[in-house]
């Protein structure tokens, strides 16, 4: 039986539900569940647990994210990023490349950071983004991440590109829409691709169209993983 992890290259379009169900149904495996949620525009490293893996979810799940990111300023979407509507628009011809690095460098560290209201995040059980498809929009409670390094790569008006990592659970639409805020001229993340997540990286990962028996060649050995991770855990210690 097939059992570890599979590190897919996402593309862009699906969710990671389809993913999931895509490699389930092309592997022929029974339990297949993935180490954290990338949205539809979101590319890049996504890893999938397989089988008896899915039981060490947890162990894998953690540790740095990181990100390639480009923004958009002068508009403010309803869902932080491209595919949204675009609720207000703004002149961006007073934003120097000074305002830009100053508002985005003081992201680092730990932030309080409040999630988009289309996200996966739940309210008295609902998803967020099944209330704000329904036209409801609730306060939410900010919560607290970390920004361990951010570099950005490129400015050319009105993109802005960035390199970002970030400990789970960060929302980097919300870091585009909060840089907007912050410049008083709305920003929405254009595209987004995770290079890293925990100690699996873009390198691990392969395309989701590989033949099966390439896929399954491409499973990383859940014995090997575990003993990795004893391994990683006694360092620390010692």
């Amino acid at each position: 039986m097939i059992e570890g992890v599979l590190v897919v290259d996402k593309p862009g379009g699906m969710t990671s539900h389809d993913v999931v169900a895509t490699v389930k149904r092309r592997l022929g495996a029974k339990k297949v569940g993935h180490l954290g949620t990338l949205d539809p525009l979101a590319t890049g490293v996504l890893p999938l647990v397989i089988n008896r893996a899915t039981k060490f979810a947890t162990v894998f799940q953690g540790g740095v994210k990181e990100y390639i990111a480009s923004m958009k300023l002068g508009e403010a979407t309803d869902t932080y990023d491209a595919q949204g509507k675009v609720v207000a628009s703004h002149s961006i011809d007073n934003i120097t490349k000074e305002d830009i690095e100053r508002v985005l460098m003081g992201f680092l560290g730990t932030i309080d950071q409040v999630p988009p209201m289309f996200s996966a995040v739940k309210r008295g059980g609902v998803p967020l983004y099944k209330l704000a498809r329904a036209g409801v929009v609730v306060e939410r409670e900010p919560k607290q991440v970390e920004i361990f390094e951010l570099e950005i790569l490129n400015i050319e008006m009105p993109q802005v590109e960035f390199r970002v990592a970030a400990s789970r659970g960060t929302y980097v639409r919300s870091i585009c829409h909060d840089a907007g805020e912050q410049l008083g001229v709305g920003a929405h993340l254009v595209t987004l691709k995770r290079t890293r997540s925990g100690s699996f990286t873009i390198k691990d990962a392969v395309e989701l169209n590989l033949k099966r028996q390439d896929l399954i060649s491409a499973v990383m050995p859940l014995d090997e993983l575990l003993e990795s991770v004893k391994h990683e855990a006694k360092q620390v210690v010692l």
